[in-house]
């Protein structure tokens, strides 16, 4: 059975990460993606390396890791924007697809008769959806934009990592371009939303997703947290600012999370770990006293924790029904039983490395399920097959664009 937008036609112009990374999620999700590249350099993240993936003789190729954990399911043909054929070429893909993706500065396309107004007029019902570091409006809208600018100017990295007066105190990004896969996720669910209403009005739409403003939306209990009390949120390292004990603690040889989202939970660990008497305690009895009294807590349970190890707490903990869990390297997150059962590192074959390793969505449907069947592309390994196939260009006419330079 086919994925639930196998009707869905997508042209990706975008480069990096946040809008591919939705162009990826509509193509995991059944939709002909086709990503168009600059001649002969491509999308910037193919220069985002090493690692490079390896070939059958385990020597370095040239397609880089990071350009394929956000390219699956594409199909590449390069075309050179600067040229008017160029842009014809766009032109033509544009009014046969149904959603268009880009990442350029405000106004860039514009210029070259590709932006929403123009492709508009050529198709009503495409949804174009520019994703970029500010938006379309604001003083800042000309400003470039980064995933590590946003976190920063966007709040997150002032509650993320150790408090100042500790060890290793200080602001931290987060371990993931966060902000960048953060507003690809909500490109992808405004692309999906603009279709559904489509598909009641016949009508497409210019949606515009800015880093910026995903990370302030991020911000979600910690935002509100500062809108309710007027008083800003500071980085408390491992812990919950409204949950105790949500946190890490110390094992005799490792580490380990304990996460009591309740008291209910909270009274089943005491019991677990033999230290009932603390859900007891009047200052630790309920979450809130709890989280008034944060350090004595902490440093209570760090003593209990302290007298087993890792594999041992898991083991009780698991059986108790408390939640927690270790803290896995990569490596080991992809050893774990549960990752494995679920199919979440599948491989394809690649026309460079002979096959790829790759990570699943993690999306389930039960009707339409995703098939993961196209690998990340090289650079322009669809130009003839899109030319010919989608747009009916013949040989001679194909011959003459590279010869020009336009593909």
């Amino acid at each position: 059975m086919a994925g639930p937008l196998s009707h869905i036609k997508v042209l990706d112009l975008s480069r990096v990460l946040a809008a591919p990374w939705a162009a990826q999620n509509l193509a995991d999700l059944g939709a002909e993606v086709i990503k168009v590249e600059r001649p002969r350099k491509g999308d910037d993240s193919r220069g985002y390396a090493p690692p490079f993936l390896k070939d059958a003789q385990g020597k370095d190729t040239r397609e880089s890791a990071y350009f394929c954990a956000t390219n699956r399911g594409k199909r590449s043909i390069t075309v050179n924007l600067s040229r008017p054929e160029g842009q014809q070429i766009v032109r033509e893909l544009a009014k046969q697809c149904d959603v268009l993706l880009e990442n350029y500065k405000v106004g860039d396309l514009a210029r070259y008769g590709l932006g929403y107004d123009d492709l508009k007029a050529l198709n009503p019902g495409l949804i174009y959806c520019s994703v970029t570091g500010f938006g379309q409006t604001g003083p800042y809208k000309d400003r470039p934009g980064y995933d590590f600018m946003a976190q920063g100017m966007g709040g997150l990295m002032s509650i993320t990592g150790e408090r100042d007066d500790l060890p290793g105190g200080g602001p931290q990004r987060a371990g993931i371009p966060i902000i960048d896969l953060t507003a690809g996720m909500y490109a992808t669910i405004a692309v999906c939303a603009a279709l559904a209403n489509r598909a009641v009005t016949g009508n497409g739409q210019w949606i515009d997703v800015a880093l910026l403003d995903s990370c302030v939306a991020f911000l979600a209990n910690q935002g509100m947290n500062y809108l309710a009390t007027g008083e800003s949120p500071g980085r408390i390292g491992n812990a919950h600012p409204n949950i105790v004990p949500y946190q890490t603690f110390r094992t005799s040889d490792g580490n380990i999370i304990l996460a009591c989202g309740n008291d209910n939970l909270f009274n089943k660990f005491c019991e677990a770990a033999g230290c009932a008497h603390l859900a007891k305690d009047a200052r630790f009895s309920s979450n809130a006293e709890r989280v008034k009294n944060r350090e004595e807590i902490t440093r209570l349970l760090n003593e209990v924790f302290a007298k087993r190890t890792t594999r041992e707490w898991v083991k009780l903990l698991d059986d108790a029904g408390v939640a927690n869990g270790p803290i896995n390297t990569i490596a080991q997150v992809f050893q774990e039983p549960q990752v494995q059962a679920r199919g979440l590192r599948f491989e394809l074959p690649h026309a460079v490395a002979g096959k790829v390793p790759l990570v699943a969505s993690p999306m389930r449907f039960s009707e339409t399920p995703i098939r993961h069947e196209v690998p990340p592309p090289t650079l322009g390994q669809h130009t003839d097959e899109i030319l010919r196939g989608v747009l009916k260009k013949s040989d001679a006419e194909i011959a003459k664009l590279k010869a020009e330079g336009v593909v």
